[in-house]
C-alpha cells in the first residue's frame, strides 16, 4: 500500500478515530485503525476506521494513491505520530509487516497487525432522517452534561433520543440534575415515533466532531440495537443502551410558587467565588428577596471554617425563598443554557428546581425548548 496525504487531514482524522478506541483492548487488532487506501476512475481516497464491538467510526480524506490496499497499526502510536509530525505532506508506504511514514525530514516505522483477524465495520443503519450540525451539537451538549458516569447504572449513562413526527427530543439524568432539549429535525418518514438510549459518551464525542455545511444524518436500527450519524466525511455508529430510561416527565413540576430572572454571567462568576469556601456538604446557599439574591457558602457555629457571601439583582415574582445547590451541578445547569438570563422557578426548598434560558425576545418565563431540573441540597438545621 502506498498513498500520500495532507498532514493535517490525516492529523485530525486518525485522532478522530483513535478517541473511541478501547484504552484496554480485549484483544491487540481491537486497538487498532484500519488504513484503506482506494483508487478508482474519478477518485482517490484514504479511508481511517476503527470498531471495538460497541462503537465504529470511519472518516473518509482526499489522499494521492500509488497502491492501493489495506493495512492495520496501533490507533493511539498512530495519532500520537501523526500529531506530531511536521507541516508537510505524509508519504505512508506499506510493506509486508512494516508501515512506514515519511514527513519533511522525519521518518517512523511502525508495525503491521494482521488485517484478517480485524472484524468486519457494521453497515450503516437505514435513515432516520437529519438536522442542521450546529444545532444538533448545541443539542447534545447542553443534554450529555446531566448524564451520569457510573456504569454500573447503565441506564443513567445515556441519552434518551425521542423522534416523534418533525420533533426530537434529548432527555439525560444522573438522578440528580435533569436536562431536556426539544428541536426540530427533517424526518425520513414523518410518522416516525420511537425512542432510543443512546451511549452519552459516544453521541457528545460524535457531536462535537460531525461539523461542517452537511446536514447530520441520523440512521436506526431498532431490530439490531444500533445508531448511526454521518456528516462531514464521516460516520460512526453505536450498540445503543438495553436499558429502561427514567420517565423523567412526571419529575418536571407544573406549577411553582416563586420565579427569578438574573443575569447567567455575574451569576456564573459569583457562584464560583463563593463556592471556594463552600463546606463538606459542597453547598451554595441562593437567598432570593424583592429585587436581590444574596448567595452564601462555607461558616460553621465555631468559626473554624471560611465564609462568604455576594449580592446580586434578580427579578422574584412570588414568595421569597432560601435553596441550596451543589455549586458544581448549578454552574452545568447555568453553562448549558447558552443564553444571557436564566429563569428559575421552586416550589419549596426541598423539591427539584426548574432552571430555562431566556432568549433575547422572551418575556420572564417563558417556556424554552431546553430545561434543567436541579435536585437542591438540604440546608443544615
Amino acid at each position: 500500500m502506498k498513498f500520500r496525504v495532507e498532514r493535517d487531514a490525516l492529523a485530525d482524522g486518525v485522532a478522530w478515530v483513535a478517541r473511541s478506541l478501547p484504552a484496554r483492548p480485549p484483544i491487540p487488532v481491537l486497538g487498532g485503525v484500519l488504513l484503506e487506501a482506494r483508487s478508482a476512475e474519478d477518485s482517490e481516497s484514504l479511508v481511517v476506521s476503527g470498531f471495538d464491538y460497541e462503537v465504529s467510526t470511519r472518516v473518509r480524506i482526499d489522499a494521492s494513491v500509488g497502491e492501493a490496499d489495506r493495512a492495520l497499526v496501533s490507533g493511539r502510536l498512530l495519532a500520537d505520530i501523526t500529531k506530531s509530525l511536521p507541516a508537510h505532506p505524509v508519504d505512508v508506504v506499506v510493506d509486508g509487516a512494516r508501515a512506514t511514514i515519511v514527513c519533511g525530514n522525519a521518518r517512523f516505522s511502525l508495525p503491521t497487525m494482521p488485517v484478517e483477524d480485524y472484524p468486519k465495520l457494521p453497515d450503516m443503519p437505514e435513515l432516520a432522517g437529519s438536522i442542521a450540525p450546529d444545532v444538533f451539537a448545541e443539542a447534545v451538549t447542553q443534554v450529555a452534561v446531566a448524564a451520569g458516569k457510573d456504569d454500573t447504572l447503565p441506564m443513567l449513562t445515556g441519552i434518551r433520543v425521542e423522534l416523534s413526527g418533525g420533533k426530537l427530543t434529548m432527555a439525560a439524568t444522573d438522578r440528580f440534575r435533569l436536562a431536556v432539549r426539544e428541536l426540530e429535525w427533517t424526518p425520513g418518514d414523518p410518522g416516525i415515533d420511537t425512542a432510543v438510549l443512546v451511549p452519552a459518551r459516544t453521541l457528545a464525542e460524535a457531536a462535537k466532531t460531525l461539523t461542517g455545511k452537511d446536514a447530520v444524518q441520523l440512521a436506526l436500527a431498532d431490530r439490531d440495537g444500533m445508531l448511526g450519524l454521518a456528516g462531514n466525511g464521516r460516520r460512526t455508529t453505536t450498540r445503543l443502551l438495553d436499558a429502561e430510561f427514567p420517565k423523567y416527565r412526571q419529575l418536571l413540576p407544573t406549577e411553582h410558587t416563586s420565579a427569578a430572572v438574573l443575569d447567567v454571567a455575574p451569576l456564573i462568576e459569583a457562584i464560583k467565588r463563593v463556592s471556594l469556601v463552600a463546606d463538606r456538604a459542597a453547598q451554595v446557599r441562593m437567598e432570593f428577596t424583592e429585587g436581590s439574591l444574596r448567595l452564601a457558602a462555607g461558616g460553621d457555629s465555631d468559626g473554624a471554617e471560611g465564609s462568604a457571601e455576594e449580592q446580586l439583582a434578580c427579578e422574584l415574582d412570588g414568595e421569597p425563598l432560601t435553596i441550596a445547590f451543589n455549586p458544581g451541578y448549578l454552574l452545568d445547569g447555568l453553562a448549558a443554557l447558552r443564553t444571557e438570563r436564566a429563569h428559575m422557578s421552586f416550589t419549596t426548598p426541598n423539591r427539584p428546581a426548574l432552571v430555562r434560558p431566556v432568549s433575547p425576545n422572551d418575556a420572564p418565563g417563558a417556556v424554552s425548548g431546553y430545561l434543567h431540573l436541579l435536585m437542591p441540597v438540604r440546608l443544615p438545621g
